[in-house]
């Protein structure tokens, strides 16, 4: 019987690889107990603040539509003066957000940490390996104690960023909230209300719902404004109605595993039935006319509308008030009764979140800095600001006090609201994002979520930039032709064709290669 939740193959692998390194945390080594000496600093291994004199650093972030400048953040004022570590931010908004990490590693203009910037698997492979992401395991052996708890408490997470050489390029942010890793499934129960309809259980029920949605004026104002479906920009919506027909999302690409077999669906005939599903709902208008264009603003503007039938997130900030009209429901079953949640994340939800390049003259102190987010203490700094002033403990549970629970005023107060910030999300953190209206929605998907859930996994240097070869033509046609076949814009005649093209792209080579990885995980 196969592991579900060790990467046994894995972890020997990095066991061995720590070892011939001397990475043992055995006390006899004396080299250990010493604090680095760091561009004419010393850091301290434990408590605050981690330097004497204070120490400036320069990290590129990500910042949502929805948060305010990071300076003005109360957890980045208050943790300078706790830690003696002065950040200037770069603040690239999320559109467009890729080009600009891809320009910094391509001109060498590096700042000195990437912070919730979304390494991808292959971007840590290939610019470590190129020499401009450092490797941080020994960092994190020596000045990271929570993070490295949570590796030996979770050890998927460590099998999943590290390589097969033994090297992390980047930690990500860890989630042991299982309501954290997956949106929900909202639709506006008060439409249902009015029109009499029920929660819709399957995908033709639910056709039917969103068809009423579009004409029988579930808001009562007389006009055809009614938006009944609409998910974030892009294939989001493949995703998530993927489950409904049978395809899973395994390794974060698309993925199933049956039996132990590995299998890439893009070119399935699953895959078909459920964008000739999507295409009849563009076509009459049930799906957002504006789901391949609209801006993640926009996007969360539309939950909060009122005008909206259905949509996908993972909690409700962003409909507070109007969060009421919404119930989460379970997915609907498909046309041969398939049921699944397969938008799922692993417990290292966020890989990349965090990133130290080869221009960081304090790397020490920049793992010293970031650890301190992968404690509850930490934690609840970055997520709520100053107790007293923005949160109160009730129970030990740290709460938003009324004037900042608000979808306008908590995203200003903390990096974390927009995604993908390098900390630890746990029960003790989550009062926000998972009330109980959230928890009743996370019940409804629960019977339905996956049994294991594998992280995209980390491949040599060769192997890794093979994949990355292949996905870059494989992934981009996939986006292309689904977006047309969605969007009316190429028949379903041309399927055939489609095929054969992805064969062409050697789409069973890199079946192959999951495969392989899955194997060595397995054993």
């Amino acid at each position: 019987m196969r592991k579900q939740r060790t990467k046994t193959a894995l972890s020997l692998m990095v066991i061995a690889a720590l070892a011939m390194a001397g990475c043992s945390s055995g006390a006899g080594n004396s080299n250990e107990a010493a604090p680095k000496a760091t561009a004419d600093q010393t850091v301290s291994t434990d408590g605050f603040p981690i330097v004497q004199e204070p120490v400036k650093l320069k990290m590129f972030t990500r910042i949502a539509p929805v948060n305010g400048p990071f300076k003005d953040m109360p957890v980045f004022q208050d943790y300078e003066k706790l830690s003696n570590v002065q950040v200037e931010f770069t603040e690239a908004p999320t559109d467009g957000f890729q080009e600009k990490k891809n320009l910094l590693f391509a001109s060498n203009e590096l700042p000195d940490v990437m912070y919730r910037s979304g390494i991808t698997q292959l971007e840590a492979i290939r610019y470590g390996s190129g020499g401009q992401l450092i490797p941080l395991e020994d960092l994190i052996r020596d000045y990271a104690p929570n993070f490295n708890k949570l590796m030996d408490e979770y050890p998927e997470i460590r099998a999943g960023i590290t390589t097969p050489e033994g090297h992390i390029y980047a930690i990500p942010g860890i989630v042991t909230l299982g309501a954290a890793r997956t949106d929900k499934k909202w639709i506006n129960q008060a439409w249902l209300e009015k029109l009499n309809l029920k929660v819709p259980e399957t995908t033709d029920e639910l056709y039917d719902v969103l068809v009423a949605f579009r004409d029988q004026d579930p808001n009562g104002n007389g006009q055809k404004d009614e938006l009944p479906l609409t998910a974030r920009v892009g294939l989001s919506i493949v995703t998530m109605m993927s489950g409904s027909f049978g395809l899973d999302q395994q390794f974060g690409y698309n993925i199933n595993i049956k039996d132990d077999k590995v299998e890439i669906w893009t070119g399935s005939e699953q895959n078909k039935e459920m964008l000739m599903y999507l295409n009849k709902l563009y076509a009459e208008k049930l799906l957002d006319q504006e789901v391949f264009s609209h801006t993640e603003a926009q996007f969360l503007a539309k939950q909060g509308s009122g005008k909206t039938g259905m949509f996908f997130d993972q909690t409700n900030n962003n409909f507070l008030p109007i969060s009421d009209q919404y119930i989460g429901i379970a997915p609907p079953a498909g046309p041969h009764g398939d049921r699944m949640q397969s938008q799922t994340a692993p417990i290292p939800r966020d890989f990349g979140a965090y990133a130290i390049t080869s221009v960081n003259k304090y790397p020490e102190i920049s793992m010293r800095w970031i650890d301190y987010f992968y404690s509850d203490e930490g934690s609840t700094l970055l997520r709520f600001g100053r107790e007293g002033e923005h949160y109160e403990l009730k129970d030990g549970i740290p709460y938003y006090k009324e004037e900042y629970s608000t979808s306008e005023t908590q995203p200003k107060i903390t990096p974390y609201a927009g995604g993908g910030a390098p900390h630890l999300i746990s029960e003790h953190v989550a009062s926000y994002i998972n009330p109980p209206q959230v928890q009743e929605a996370q019940k409804a998907l629960d019977p339905y979520m996956p049994a294991i859930r594998y992280a995209a996994p980390m491949f040599d240097e060769a192997t890794a930039q093979k994949v990355n070869m292949l996905r870059n033509d494989i992934d981009k046609y996939y986006e292309e032709q689904s977006t047309k076949f969605i969007a009316g814009a190429l028949s379903f005649d041309k399927w055939d064709e489609f095929q054969a093209t992805l064969q062409k792209m050697n789409v069973e080579e890199l079946q192959q290669i999951y495969q392989e990885a899955y194997d060595k995980m397995e054993k």
